[in-house]
């Protein structure tokens, strides 16, 4: 299986009532991931836009920081995220993210399921 870039579908939201619009590449959709999770993204976050507070209920969602830093909430315990680092929840937790830099910053988004 392959997905070539200009088959991904993309899509400028608000997430989870976040603040502004997140642009969203949809790396692959439920079937290229095997029936194992509901979304792969590449997601960038435009200065002052955020992600909002949600929880994740028998799945887990993973963000990978490509480029920039955000502010991370996991549980209301806050840290900021860099090019690099990792986050992870589920089994019933939740998060937010916000960027609050003056620059976009990406990540990948990888939601599994049980």
């Amino acid at each position: 299986m392959f997905t070539l870039s200009e088959g991904c579908k993309r899509a400028d939201v608000c997430v989870q009532n976040g603040k502004g619009l997140c642009h969203i590449k949809h790396l692959t959709d439920k079937e290229g991931l095997y029936g194992h999770g509901r979304m792969f993204a590449h997601v960038t976050v435009d200065p002052g836009c955020s992600i909002g507070y949600h929880p994740h209920e028998h799945e887990t969602e993973f963000y990978y920081i490509l480029k920039g830093e955000a502010l991370f909430s996991d549980n209301g315990k806050e840290v900021i995220l860099h090019a690099g680092d990792v986050a992870a929840t589920g089994y019933g937790e939740g998060h937010s993210l916000e960027n609050q830099s003056q620059e976009s910053m990406e990540l990948i988004a990888l939601i599994v399921t049980e």
